[in-house]
């Protein structure tokens, strides 16, 4: 229980059903002091959130235990984000958090509490397909909030221990049922940062943990001349076009970070668009594994609009993924997401393009 209205719904839910419900809040992260006791902070990771989850326990009639995690969650998450932009690469730590905190650390505490199951206020679905003899991970009912992009680490087992009761409502029809049954969090706001990085200032926290990606160095063109200097990789992002203190009779936009040689690269926005990925860490979801080339539909960061490829797996961890059109800023770190209609066939994480088109 995040203390969001989400997971508060899925908790009354779920106890609507029948279910022996137990409201579980992670602490994930310390925040400064200034930022825990705001009453306008909505991070999973900050005091407020940790007593709203609490009034909606207590309101619910259901017991509520807070659990530390911080340990793993700096050595899964925090740490793996650093390196990740250390390398010039652009990491998605929500998805994880799911896979190594939520779907890991959490689920192997279900024996101290005597439970079956783990539940969220994930929009996603998970179904068990006979024919198939796989349980399923499918989008939610409102795709404008579909999480299931942030869930495609999630193993057969894992999957098979998963209740998202909130699957199948739309984000007005989740806040109406809050309301309806009294819930204190039912106006809550959406939280849209990252929980560590509450302020959205990913520079200054990174700037403490991994200062040594912030030494300047050279920004070049294709032909690999100096335009510039810039400040520090971890600033940059591709797809990025401001912020590069560039005079240029076109825009310029980062097509590449070269961090062994501490290098941003820029071009024009046409460079920016790509036809090839190479895909690290696949997981397979709907299928064990694919031996013949599988057409899907993919994105490529969490609001990329799918786009149909196919998809080729050259081993048990790696595949290339060929769209049928080039798609803009394809981004080493961030993870690409395939889908057959509403079910997740799998994923990985973009490792780098395979060819400029």
């Amino acid at each position: 229980m995040s203390g969001g209205v989400d997971s508060s719904v899925a908790a009354a839910l779920l106890k609507e059903k029948g279910y022996d419900v137990v409201g579980v809040t992670m602490n994930l992260y310390s925040l400064p002091r200034e930022y825990c006791m705001s009453e306008s902070l909505r991070s999973c990771c900050g005091w407020k959130a940790t007593e709203d989850a609490h009034r909606v326990a207590v309101s619910l009639g259901i017991s509520h235990y807070l659990v530390d995690f911080k340990k793993s969650f700096e050595k899964r998450v925090i740490a793996d984000f650093c390196e990740e932009y250390s390398k010039g690469r652009t990491p998605n730590p929500c998805v994880r958090c799911n896979r190594y905190i939520k779907f890991d650390v959490l689920l192997r505490k279900l024996k101290v509490f005597d439970a079956d199951y783990i539940a969220t206020g994930h929009h996603a679905r998970v179904e068990y397909d006979f024919q198939k003899r796989r349980y399923l991970l499918k989008k939610g009912k409102d795709r404008h909030k579909d999480q299931s992009y942030f869930l495609y680490l999630l193993n057969q087992q894992q999957l098979s221990r998963t209740l998202l009761p909130i699957g199948g409502f739309t984000k007005a029809e989740v806040r109406k049922i809050a309301h309806d049954l009294g819930l204190p969090v039912a106006r809550r706001p959406e939280s849209q940062e990252i929980c560590f990085v509450p302020d959205n200032d990913y520079a200054r926290f990174l700037q403490s943990r991994i200062p040594e990606s912030f030494h300047p160095g050279p920004i070049v063109d294709l032909n690999n001349k100096v335009l510039a200097r810039h400040r520090g990789i971890s600033f940059y992002t591709i797809g990025q076009r401001r912020g590069m203190g560039i005079s240029a009779p076109h825009p310029l936009y980062v097509l590449s970070i070269q961090s062994e040689r501490n290098t941003i690269v820029v071009g024009p926005e046409a460079e920016l668009y790509q036809k090839s990925l190479l895909a690290s860490k696949v997981n397979w979801i709907s299928v064990a594994g694919v031996k013949e080339p599988l057409e899907v539909k993919a994105r490529i960061r969490y609001k990329h609009i799918e786009a149909k490829a196919r998809v080729t797996s050259l081993d048990s961890d790696q595949a290339v993924v060929e769209f049928a059109r080039p798609q803009r800023a394809v981004t080493p770190g961030q993870s690409v997401v395939f889908y057959e209609g509403d079910a997740v066939v799998g994923g990985g994480i973009i490792k780098g393009v395979r060819a400029r088109h």
